[in-house]
């Protein structure tokens, strides 16, 4: 039976830890699985939508981008896939009546887990100027209100288009070509939050911005490196690929500070050995790095390559630039500042080495861990740098392999959503529709967040996503989006980024990933890339949550139209009918979709080309891969502070909470948690169990505090702590990014922590606990 929302929010001030899980997955995952899809959607539609999660002819799961197998199982979700169709198929609904019971300012107090369980959005909602809450508007009305904005800006550089990782392909397409006839290239995506770092340090060096492997490479690996990653919480069905690549006989080194259940033991819910027995062991060598220290570790295990004089010396010879300057670099790293940086023993660090060496065919494999540090770029380089010494790129069973969060926001970036399109791009997308798109480079997300607060961006747009609870530095952030004219968010549940609004607001209710798309032309598919570069078809089944709804392309086609008006030779009225025109376009002007609609049609989909891993080709500057030769930086943590990383829960979809525990790491009944060493603990007086506020240090001297957060004594390493984003993104500085790429750096935060000042769980708003001052009047 279903069960119905939570009138008031749960109690979050007295959290319970049990201790970290030592295996993932198993009986509990299905339980768990099951009561929450069937809380959400009831018995008979918990089987019916299951079971076509991922399936050829089936719909795309709009949780991770973790791709499918070749043969996919009758039941090809994860726990917490089943949570994400859930929350998205759920029975509740969001109507109008719920908007007048509850004004701005109750929302804006209530946690994001709260209004998240209240169900899906079904009618376009407005906040006039000055009203105390959102009222019910028609879709003409509430695209005229966008419509009329975006006309009155004094240059379209003063609107920002966002976009979150869930936006499929022809809608993202749509959204920037929008965009650009417009007149701007602020496009900034969730993909400037997490990846941006890899897809800067991988083009710079192998010339493609995304991974180099298929999932069957990580099958014919022998050597599988996992670092600052834990795909147990964030990419469940990439266990069952390494299960599958332990079976044959591969090794798992895992990097992380924190110990994680599911790279520790895997219970495959798919096998009788995971449902009745201990499962399988993944990890056999852990590395519990200092937070930071992953540039020094990989530098130490080129050293030891070249020391031990094995590097693949024509590979190197062939397809490489500047290995002589880099042997040097690397053959000079110092054992001092390596094990300072890291944190581990020689041995360890020598054991890794051994591991290396006696691979033929490695893959490296990456997430948030090091993607969000200032010296991330560097970083990822230096991953690049091992596997171009041992031949490790374009061969089977080898290469890299960044693991993307969303389900297409690799697909997203394909499509142009990107505030530094290359010219290449912007050359065909004026070739096809014979406009003049803009060249000057637009704001990432940190710098359209300093637009908004400077008020040089007025009028702020969202394709999806929780953009206020993602973005860091929490205070400036929601300051700033309170300066804006206009914010309009495109979404299908209620968030945090509802409640704070600009000077007038709208909600755009639109269809899910689950639901039927029917147009003028009839049923329509959409499509999505997943985290290794394959597309496929997602064709939703459900009936829409509400008839009313629209789905995203048809919101963008509409809306082009009233802005554009009759000097756009752009067919939007097309595009809207039949997604297959919109697919024809794309394959005139992204590279790899040729005959776009056919393949994409097909069972499966089809694999972009990748020129490294295909042909050995690296389109960099020089025609080579690259290797670079950064000086080894990590974080200097002054005394008596430390080093904190943000994550998330297992009951946690980036932003999305599904609940309030975190069952492999032991929590239950709460988020604002810190995890401690109990020996950074000690120093600290701070027993498990106890209070403490966080509070971070940065140069501008801004006092940044996240108060009432329970202790727990945790096994991760010395001198580090982590705690649960959106609450801790109040922490992150908005000018703290990693060097080249922008990226917030979320994962190493200077903190103090101290005992509570006030009482236990003193805000239990996602991502806040600062006063919510008035909305900002109309600025011009």
């Amino acid at each position: 039976m279903t069960r119905e929302p939570p009138a008031e929010d749960p109690a979050q001030d007295a959290p319970q830890a049990d201790g970290p899980q030592r295996a993932a997955a198993g009986l509990p995952a299905v339980g768990h699985s099951l009561r929450h899809a069937t809380a959400q959607m009831g018995v008979r539609r918990t089987a019916l939508t299951l079971l076509h999660v991922n399936q050829p002819d089936g719909f795309d799961c709009p949780g991770c981008a973790w791709p499918e197998p070749e043969r996919t199982h009758r039941a090809e979700f994860c726990e917490n896939g089943a949570k994400a169709v859930a929350e998205e198929a759920t029975l509740r609904r969001v109507t109008p009546d719920f908007f007048a019971r509850h004004p701005l300012d109750d929302l804006a107090g209530r946690s994001g887990y709260w209004l998240g369980q209240q169900g899906r959005l079904t009618t376009p909602m407005y906040l006039p100027e000055g009203a105390d809450r959102y009222e019910p508007v028609s879709w003409d009305r509430a695209l005229d209100i966008v419509a009329g904005e975006l006309r009155a800006l004094d240059s379209p550089d003063e609107a920002v288009f966002y976009t979150s990782g869930r936006t499929s392909n022809e809608a993202a397409f749509l959204y920037q070509l929008f965009a650009r006839e417009f007149g701007t290239n602020n496009l900034p995506d969730c993909s400037n939050m997490c990846h941006e770092s890899s897809g800067s340090a991988l083009t710079e060096t192998l010339g493609v911005g995304k991974g180099s492997v298929h999932l069957e490479d990580l099958h014919k690996a022998e050597l599988i490196i996992v670092a600052g990653q834990n795909p147990g919480t964030n990419h469940p069905r990439m266990l069952s690929a390494l299960e599958e690549a332990k079976r044959a006989g591969a090794q798992i080194l895992t990097v992380n500070p924190l110990p994680e259940a599911g790279l520790a033991r895997f219970r495959n819910p798919q096998t009788a050995r995971g449902l009745a027995g201990r499962g399988t062991r993944l990890t056999d060598l852990f590395l519990q790095i200092r937070i930071g220290g992953d540039q020094a570790l990989f530098r130490a295990l080129a050293r030891l390559v070249l020391e031990a004089e094995a590097t693949d010396d024509a590979f190197i010879a062939e397809h490489t630039h500047g290995f002589d300057a880099y042997a040097a670099t690397a053959r000079a790293a110092s054992w001092d500042e390596t094990l300072r940086a890291t944190g581990l023993t020689r041995e360890e660090i020598e054991r890794a080495g051994r591991m290396v060496l006696a691979s033929r065919r490695t893959v490296v494999c990456w997430a948030m861990g090091l993607t969000q540090h200032k010296h991330a770029v560097p970083t990822i380089r230096e991953i690049v740098n091992l596997l171009l010494l041992r031949g490790d790129v374009g061969r089977p069973g080898s290469g890299v392999c960044p693991v993307r969060g969303h389900s297409n926001v690799q697909g997203d970036r394909t499509m142009g959503i990107f505030e530094r399109p290359t010219p290449a791009f912007l050359d065909a997308l004026e070739a096809e529709f014979g406009f003049a798109p803009p060249r000057r480079h637009g704001y990432d997300v940190v710098r359209a967040i300093r637009a908004l607060r400077d008020g040089n961006a007025k009028v702020f747009l969202a394709m999806g996503g929780n953009f206020v609870a993602a973005s860091p530095d929490t205070a400036v952030t929601e300051d700033a989006m309170r300066r804006a004219r206009l914010t309009v968010h495109v979404s299908t549940k209620l968030n945090r980024s509802h409640c704070v609004t600009g000077a007038r607001a709208l909600i755009l209710p639109t269809l899910g990933r689950t639901e039927r798309d029917t147009q003028a032309g009839g049923d329509q598919f959409v499509t999505v890339e997943d985290s290794m570069g394959k597309v496929h078809a997602s064709r939703g089944r459900l009936d829409p949550a509400d008839p009313a709804l629209l789905s995203e392309p048809a919101i963008v086609c509409r809306l082009a139209r009233r802005v554009l008006g009759d000097g756009s030779t752009t067919p939007w009225e097309d595009f809207e009918r039949d997604y297959a025109r919109i697919r024809d376009r794309i394959s005139r002007v992204v590279p790899g979709f040729e005959d776009f609609d056919a393949r994409a049609a097909r069972p499966g989909g089809f694999t972009l080309p990748h020129a490294p891993r295909d042909e050995r080709r690296f389109p960099t500057a020089t025609g080579r891969a690259t290797f670079t030769s950064a000086p080894v930086e990590y974080p200097h943590v002054p005394e008596g502070r430390l080093l904190l990383q943000t994550l998330r829960s297992h009951d946690q979809y980036n932003t999305t909470v599904y609940g309030l525990d975190d069952r492999y790491r032991g929590i239950t009944g709460g988020r604002r948690v810190v995890f401690l060493h109990p020996d950074d603990a000690a120093e600290r007086g701070l027993p498990d169990g106890t209070y403490a506020d966080l509070t971070s240090e940065w140069r501008d001297g801004v006092r940044r505090t996240a108060p009432g957060f329970r202790v727990v004594h945790y096994p991760t390493a010395r001198g580090c702590a982590a705690a649960y984003y959106p609450e801790t993104n109040v922490l992150v500085p908005l000018d703290a990014t990693a060097d080249v790429s922008n990226t917030p750096a979320s994962k190493s935060v200077v903190v103090t922590v101290t005992p509570a000042a006030g009482r236990p769980g003193a805000d239990d708003r996602n991502g806040t606990d600062t006063p919510r001052p008035a909305r900002g009047g109309r600025r011009s």
